[in-house]
């Protein structure tokens, strides 16, 4: 593949990656599985510690634990704007969002991105190197594209560490950042919509 081929498949699947959380219950092969976690592996971190942990959580009961966290947490966080949304696109996203909370031990493969702090954190602490994690979690979601997977991240699930722990097993010095659910979407990938970079971008300093 050329240089240009290559660029020009970078540039398609950033522009056309939809957050997609309506994902059919088929299996994901598992080399597609570590294809994804060996592409967030690629991804820098600070000091180049490389301390991102990655759990793929396929087990049903797993997965079940997951959900339960993710509705414990996630209805009380959407509840107002599910009972009466401002706009017909905000309706659009928390129905989706709603389907993946009822749904969401069924999607094939749960991935937990974590940090080993390598001492015990808690409070705030828990989020202090989250920097180093992100990245990852954007190499995986552009892989997860260009092998036609859905992914969408979420943080609803994980909101008490202590839980997460528990149901994980997760050793006591691991935080665990963000959780994507992957698998073959039921939408269709294309173009999303965001405000124009002449909105969002100044150079030099912030004046309209």
């Amino acid at each position: 593949m050329s240089e240009q081929q290559a660029e020009t498949n970078l540039e398609a699947a950033m522009y056309s990656s939809r957050a997609m959380r309506r994902l059919k219950p088929t299996a994901v092969p598992e080399p597609m599985l570590i294809k994804l976690i060996d592409a967030a592996n690629q991804a820098p971190s600070g000091s180049n510690a490389q301390l991102t942990r990655w759990i793929v959580v396929r087990d049903p009961e797993q997965k079940k634990k997951l959900a339960a966290l993710n509705r414990l947490h996630g209805e009380p966080h959407i509840a107002a704007d599910v009972a009466r949304p401002k706009t017909d696109k905000l309706k659009r996203l928390l129905d989706a969002v709603v389907w993946q909370m009822e749904h969401l031990h069924e999607v094939p493969a749960l991935i937990v991105a974590c940090y080993d702090y390598e001492v015990v954190v808690d409070g705030m602490d828990v989020y202090r190197k989250a920097g180093s994690v992100w990245p990852g979690v954007q190499n995986l979601l552009l892989m997860a594209r260009s092998l036609g997977l859905g992914a969408a991240p979420t943080t609803l699930a994980l909101r008490d560490q202590g839980m997460v722990r528990e149901a994980l097993s997760l050793p006591p010095t691991f935080a665990a950042l963000c959780l994507i659910p992957v698998g073959f979407p039921q939408g269709r990938f294309g173009p999303v919509t965001r405000h124009p970079v002449e909105d969002i971008m100044r150079f030099d300093r912030w004046s309209d």
